[in-house]
């Protein structure tokens, strides 16, 4: 009895204690696959745990998420007058580009800037496409190709292309006859360094051809493609706009007043067309391509007549020349909160128009109207944003998302390991 009394008054004996695994123990293809399934931002600050830690997270940056979306480069403009007034002569001014980040409140924000080693005075954005800037003279030339100016905001690096050589295309007899439609970044070589491609887009007697400009260690060398015989250029090359988009790995060329837009692949530079959706196209109503928020497919947009669609690139059966309409929407009382906009259909159907999807992929459209301001809306939740700077400016066309090389100075040595 006394033992038994004893042996309730004592500890139990220690439970035996379960193994436990430590950070440290894991492998290295274990770390990888819980790395990857991190946000960019998680990614960068995991990287600064350790050198280990580093170079698994640069393994896994390039098949992480896009990085984080810093802000927008814009020429401000100013406000056009109405379409019933006479014409002003401050229509269509553009200013100098600006940079407006994300989040304009916070201190932490980026306040990236052109305005270094001389400024961009005299050159117009182009393109934004990998970190870089890409920017053309204000006045392009008649028959010889622009000299490019290509800028690093993050590291404020920069470069400014020479000319073609004389000898880019030995016996070149177009050139009387060339139309220069515009430029844009083609490939990054190295996210850290100022080494890249851009590809430059002439009509050559109504056949389209790419000259490809290649920088690498301050050096500048050019090729000039063939003309794409393929592709046709049978109306005005007046009429394509010279900034191009960048949508689902191909680059665009919108064509005004036509159903069907330029398409170069950027892996075999060979051009094509792609027709919109006979919805649009047919009609003549004004469309954008861009990509979808959700995973970055080709997507299309139109705010026309006062509604909204949106269409996503598809191949089954049952589509609209391989477009489907995912999105339709009445702007009517979305438009009515518009300050002095006329309330009669053909006063709007003039002044307002898409003038493009959000790059940044935020489900954003940019809506331009003539008179009344700049403006952004959400598909998803209605609302509607002016877009103006702080000094009574609105933002002018287009409007370019920017996002930092990817993946970071820090992490891009480890991938040359």
């Amino acid at each position: 009895m006394a033992s038994e009394t004893l042996q309730t008054l004592l500890p139990p004996p220690p439970a035996e204690e379960a193994p436990t695994t430590t950070v440290a123990a894991l492998t290295d293809d274990t770390l990888r696959n819980i790395l990857h399934r991190l946000a960019p931002a998680d990614l960068l600050r995991a990287a600064l745990a350790c050198h280990r830690w580093r170079r698994a997270a640069a393994r896994c940056a390039v098949m992480a998420a896009p990085p984080p979306l810093l802000g927008y480069f814009f020429h401000p403009a100013d406000t056009p007058p109405p379409v019933h007034l006479p014409f002003s002569a401050s229509r269509g001014r553009l200013h100098p580009a600006a940079f407006s980040p994300v989040d304009a409140s916070s201190s932490s924000s980026p306040r990236l800037s052109l305005d270094y080693l001389g400024g961009t005075k005299g050159f117009i954005i182009y393109d934004v496409y990998l970190g870089l800037v890409l920017l053309l003279p204000t006045s392009l030339p008649s028959g010889t190709l622009p000299r490019i100016l290509v800028l690093d905001p993050a590291s404020r690096r920069r470069a400014l292309l020479p000319q073609p050589p004389r000898d880019a295309l030995p016996g070149d007899r177009w050139r009387g006859r060339r139309h220069i439609v515009g430029a844009a970044v083609l490939s990054r070589a190295h996210p850290s360094r100022l080494c890249f491609d851009a590809v430059c887009l002439t009509v050559d007697d109504k056949h389209p051809r790419a000259w490809v400009a290649s920088y690498r260690d301050g050096e500048c060398s050019w090729r000039a493609l063939p003309r794409d015989t393929g592709v046709t250029v049978a109306f005005d090359p007046f009429w394509f706009e010279g900034r191009c988009v960048h949508a689902a790995g191909d680059i665009y060329w919108h064509i005004c007043h036509s159903g069907r837009l330029l398409k170069l692949d950027p892996a075999t530079l060979s051009f094509s067309y792609l027709l919109a959706p006979s919805e649009l196209g047919d009609s003549n109503k004004k469309f954008r391509i861009g990509e979808t928020p959700e995973d970055g497919r080709l997507g299309m947009a139109t705010v026309e007549d006062q509604e909204m669609q949106f269409w996503e690139r598809g191949e089954a059966s049952g589509s609209d020349n391989g477009w489907f309409l995912r999105k339709r929407m009445n702007m009517r009382k979305v438009l009515d909160t518009i300050p002095g906009l006329p309330r009669d259909m053909m006063s709007r159907i003039i002044s307002i128009w898409l003038s493009d999807i959000d790059s940044g992929r935020t489900g954003k459209l940019f809506i331009k109207t003539q008179g009344y301001g700049r403006y952004s809306f959400h598909m998803d939740t209605g609302k509607l944003d002016r877009l103006a700077t702080e000094d009574g400016k609105e933002y002018g066309h287009p409007i370019y998302a920017y996002y930092v090389a990817w993946p970071p100075a820090f992490l891009a040595p480890e991938l040359e390991v």
